[in-house]
């Protein structure tokens, strides 16, 4: 570990950067044909940093379309989230559903709408990489005859705790390690059994995952030196925005044949920075597309932070049922089980119901399945029900064969969340959970089109409304496994909960 204190001092200060004035830069850029940022989300968490903007969890072209008229008619920021869930699929699944949302995101767009595109994965580098950017990139190529110049690298999710700072990717320490850094690649996720790596380098983690065909040295690097480029002199002032914006464009005019980029981001005054700088280099005509954490979004855009939801917004236009809510864990990571921990303490009158993995590889899958839906439904009468995966995590060496057991268990917790609430619908669901949370939105709770309402907590944790399908009106939490403390799950269902 090292201080991020020290690590920072060598570098400038952050440029203050309103948010609106990359909102107006991006309207600028728009004229009359508005650009629409079409974000291609490997699990539903990223939408956790974003409000009021439009998810789908299907991809049909007609799917695009309601977006699309969606923005328009509520005036929305220029932006939507489409959930593929790449991350639970083999790579020639990736691949193909990658290329098929884009295909369908142009046709849609026709001539009325211009495109960008973003790659969101995990902040900490989990996730099909260079696979999705290339496959994207040769898909626009495809279609449109557009070649990509660059693909931007943002992993930063400050909100989290990930930092990147001098090219290197870091994890912020808790407690008594505040103020700490570790080098991602140090930490658990990085040993993940599908998508592990060596390097917290990016520019090294680039070479590593594209196995040699990026070579380190040839990675751009945008340093906070360059963020932060119109940092303030000793006078006192809040920096100049022109300037860090035209260092970062410079720096990218090399770029060509998708050259990775890779960027420094501390606060969300350098995403603001990053995002003018990006906009500059459009308008000089580079071709960029971006693999991203969760806040990229919000920054690139001129998104406002949205405070966190309380309670009473969280079920603002829909009368709350006077059943009890339905907290799902599937989620694996420390953290995941230190707050079910937290939260099974703290809120003693929920029913717990544990899913034994183990059962379901070696009885009947569809009978178990049954006991455990006529339990939750039961204890939904009364209050609130914590369904959780056994904490004994079955894994192989083998990637592909540990992405099919994670599928057959979410598989069953689709089924118990989607039979539960065709029986008895829940007050609130929370999803917990990268994988868990995808499949329950999209086959647990049929979720076609929803709105992102905004975050439960600081930053993170997102709260939907789904506007359509069986769901509808019921408030949905997406929880990814690796954000928050051990408080965080406690504090999102006490908010929700009518008997926490």
């Amino acid at each position: 570990m090292t201080l991020e204190a020290d690590v920072l001092a060598a570098f400038p200060a952050e440029v203050q950067i309103p948010a609106q004035l990359v909102a107006d830069a991006v309207a600028a850029s728009s004229g009359a044909s508005p650009r629409v940022l079409v974000v291609l989300d490997d699990d539903p968490t990223g939408t956790q940093s974003v409000a009021n903007l439009p998810v789908l969890t299907r991809w049909e072209a007609a799917d695009f379309t309601w977006a699309f008229a969606h923005i328009v008619e509520s005036q929305s920021q220029p932006a939507v989230y489409v959930l593929t869930n790449t991350r639970s699929l083999d790579t020639v699944e990736a691949a193909a559903r990658n290329e098929e949302i884009v295909r369908n995101a142009l046709a849609a767009a026709g001539d009325d709408v211009r495109l960008g595109f973003v790659s969101r994965s995990d902040s900490t580098l989990r996730g099909h990489y260079p696979l999705e950017p290339d496959v994207i990139a040769a898909t626009i190529a495809d279609v449109t005859g557009e070649a990509t110049d660059g693909v931007v690298m943002v992993p930063a999710f400050p909100d989290a705790g990930r930092v990147t700072i001098g090219g290197v990717h870091y994890m912020r320490g808790t407690g008594d390690d505040a103020g700490k850094l570790t080098p991602v690649a140090e930490t658990e996720f990085a040993k993940d059994a599908s998508f592990g790596f060596a390097n917290s380098e990016l520019a090294k983690y680039v070479e590593e995952k594209s196995q040699g065909r990026f070579a380190a040295d040839s990675v751009i690097v945008l340093d906070l030196n360059i963020i932060r480029a119109g940092a303030a002199a000793a006078n006192g002032s809040a920096g100049d925005p022109d300037l860090s914006a035209k260092a970062i464009a410079d720096a990218i005019e090399p770029a060509a044949n998708s050259t990775p980029i890779v960027a420094d981001v501390v606060t969300e005054n350098d995403f603001r920075a990053l995002a003018l700088g990006l906009e500059e280099a459009e308008r000089r005509g580079k071709k960029l597309l971006y693999r991203v954490g969760p806040p990229f979004v919000r920054g690139r855009i001129g998104q406002e932070i949205r405070e966190a939801l309380s309670g009473e917004e969280a079920y603002e236009g829909n009368a709350p049922s006077t059943a009890g809510g339905l907290i799902v864990v599937g989620s694996h990571v420390g953290l995941t089980t230190r707050q079910l921990n937290t939260l099974t303490t703290q809120h003693s009158a929920a029913r717990i119901i544990e899913i034994d993995v183990e059962g379901l590889f070696v009885s009947g899958a569809d009978e178990y399945i049954g006991t455990v839906v006529a339990a939750v439904v039961d204890a939904l009468r009364d209050g609130d029900v914590i369904v959780h995966t056994s904490r004994l995590l079955i894994k192989t060496d083998d990637a592909a064969a540990s992405l099919k057991i994670a599928r057959t268990v979410s598989a069953a917790v689709v089924a118990i969340v989607n039979r539960t609430l065709k029986t008895f619908p829940p007050r609130f669901v929370i999803a917990k959970g990268g994988i868990t949370s995808s499949d329950v939105a999209a086959h647990g709770l049929e979720i076609r089109h929803a709105i992102v309402r905004g975050p439960m907590l600081p930053g993170i944790v997102s709260l939907w409304e789904p506007v359509d399908g069986p769901a509808k009106g019921i408030p949905y939490i997406v929880f990814a496994g690796n954000v928050g403390d051990d408080e965080s799950l406690a504090q999102v269902t006490r908010k929700l909960s009518s008997t926490f």
